[in-house]
């Protein structure tokens, strides 16, 4: 019979250290908390009042510096919810936030993704079309989160949108599962140092054929979805709608709807 180990800490001495780090965090977050209040004074004293705080490269660059830190315990599931509650919190305090759903054929999952990016705080509504979550989005605050999982080329809709701009993948950790929804709203998109764009296509070829014409001028690229004679890849890197080898893609309506941070790895 295994002897216990006397310099283990008690279970009581294990639920008071708890408590005390319980109190210094509920501290902690009410403090960030009080801080996006003074983001909003200090915005409207800037004349940006009621300008959508939404930075998604901002937000990617903070979540990867905290998983890149050394820990012993928590896993980046947890780190990047807790995180994710957070600055979804702190958006809805700065001004109007939320969120317009079209899960296609997969709108439980989608959903659950919607929440796990943006967190509790915004307010969330499933919509039948994705027409509706784009119109939604073009209203102050407004994010649509869009099924990759549909029969509707909603991805083509956005090349006469040049305000909206595709800016998060979902989910945002691998580990999560693979590629479900994208997220798009008016707001501009800023490389962060490891992303992937989304580009369409109406050409005729085949994917593997257009990824081939792209490789060959140095772009690697992805399908992703194809339906109503169009066809969305990821393309990795940042790349610039007027990039000229993106110019000289296939196809004869084509364009860069948006990019994003690229998962991270856990």
């Amino acid at each position: 019979m295994a002897k216990p180990n006397e310099d283990a800490p008690s279970l009581d001495a294990i639920r008071a250290r708890l408590d005390v780090l319980d109190a210094q965090m509920l501290a902690l977050i009410d403090e960030r908390a009080g801080l996006a209040r003074q983001v909003a004074v200090a915005k409207a004293a800037a004349g940006a009042a009621g300008k959508f705080g939404l930075r998604p490269g901002r937000e990617a660059q903070l979540l990867r510096t905290l998983l890149s830190k050394p820990r012993s315990a928590a896993t980046p599931t947890l780190i990047t919810r807790i995180w994710r509650e957070l600055i979804g919190d702190s958006l809805s305090r700065q001004g109007p936030f939320h969120l317009a759903v079209y899960g296609g054929k997969t709108p439980a999952r989608t959903g659950e993704f919607a929440r796990a990016r943006f967190g509790a705080a915004p307010a969330m509504v499933s919509v039948a079309k994705p027409e509706e979550a784009i119109a939604l989005a073009k209203t102050p605050g407004g994010v649509a989160v869009l099924s990759l999982a549909s029969d509707t080329p909603w991805w083509g809709r956005l090349l006469a949108e040049p305000n909206m701009k595709v800016f998060a993948a979902l989910p945002c950790l691998t580990g999560w599962g693979p590629l479900t929804a994208l997220a798009a709203a008016e707001i501009e998109v800023e490389p962060t140092g490891d992303d992937l764009t989304y580009w369409v296509t109406d050409s005729h070829l085949a994917a593997a054929a257009i990824e081939d014409a792209l490789s060959r001028d140095g772009v690697a690229a992805d399908l992703l979805a194809e339906a109503g004679g169009l066809k969305l890849f990821a393309l990795i890197g940042y790349y610039q709608p007027q990039d000229e080898r993106l110019a000289r893609a296939p196809g004869r309506l084509t364009g860069v709807i948006g990019a994003a941070a690229a998962p991270v790895d856990n």
